[in-house]
């Protein structure tokens, strides 16, 4: 199983090259790449030169070996109020378009989670199924997939997470059913699983490879989104592991679990990288056994 990891919290101290080399010299097999800064916004992909930007970038990919496998949208991907929302939108295309460019498969778009779900289902539904119905013809004409990702929400009363759109099995099940497109699948997040109250395995089990084209590895306390390295946290990671290769999971194996390191000097994060690979590499490794020892007790 091939192991990926995002650009976030380097991209914020270094350049797109620079990233690339980074994680190249750290041993990833792949880049999920991080578009979070265009929202704000500040990117090198909102100059006037994105598209041979983009070019450089990925023939620096190709040198190195290093494939630019997975993106992820700027977020949210709509607020609901309509003039943001038109601008939003249009940074969604532009993100899609230069991960085309850099050789992605899967981008990774937030449902809409203005709306709560729970209390006013309809208008919820109504809200999702357009966008991703909107980014499909986008999705055909660059050749790319759109994963939506399972989403929480904080509720301040209780001081918890609960379900938002996506969130449970139910819901992610029906969106990629009803949209009833090649162009749209899921991406699990499995920290924001836990802090929905939804072990990762479950909801893993239920979406089944046929919908499960990405995931998002990191770990929680079951309190914060903390965006840990695995094991640093309170995720049980056996249980992850064999549901994951027990589906047949096919896609990359791809670590959010940077945060870890921005309490570091950037000067030690290249070696925070190594650590990264070492981690991601004996889970990817796990599931890999359970693929192979499906129905074994363990």
């Amino acid at each position: 199983m091939k192991i990926c990891t995002q650009t976030d919290a380097l991209g914020h101290v270094f350049t797109p090259e620079e990233c690339v080399s980074i994680l190249a010299d750290a041993g990833w097999d792949a880049i999920d790449w991080s578009f979070f800064q265009m929202i704000e916004p500040k990117s090198v992909w909102l100059e006037p030169d994105w598209r041979s930007r983009a070019e450089k970038v990925r023939a620096l990919a190709d040198e190195r070996g290093l494939k630019i496998a997975q993106a992820h949208a700027p977020f949210p991907s709509g607020t609901g109020k309509s003039e943001r929302d038109r601008e939003i939108f249009d940074l969604l295309i532009r993100s899609m378009e230069v991960a085309s460019i850099l050789g992605v498969e899967n981008i990774v778009v937030h449902p809409l989670k203005w709306i709560d779900v729970l209390t006013h289902s309809e208008e919820a539904w109504r809200i999702n199924l357009e966008l991703y119905r909107r980014l499909i013809p986008h999705c055909e004409r660059l050749n790319i997939t759109v994963c939506a990702e399972n989403m929480k929400t904080y509720n301040k009363e209780t001081q918890r997470f609960d379900v938002s759109f996506c969130g449970n099995p139910e819901l992610f099940c029906g969106l990629i059913d009803r949209l009833g497109s090649p162009y749209i699948r899921a991406c699990l997040d499995v920290g924001h699983s836990a802090l929905a109250g939804i072990a990762p395995d479950e909801f893993i089990r239920a979406l089944g490879a046929e919908r499960l084209n990405a995931v998002h590895i990191h770990d929680v306390d079951y309190i914060d989104d903390r965006h840990n390295l695995p094991y640093q946290e309170n995720l049980e990671w056996e249980p992850i592991c064999r549901a994951l290769g027990e589906i047949g999971y096919r896609g990359w194996f791809t670590l959010e679990s940077d945060n870890f390191m921005k309490r570091m000097p950037p000067a030690l994060w290249p070696d925070a990288e190594v650590f990264m690979v070492k981690t991601a590499r004996y889970l990817a490794g796990r599931v890999e056994y359970y693929a192979s020892h499906k129905g074994e007790e363990n």
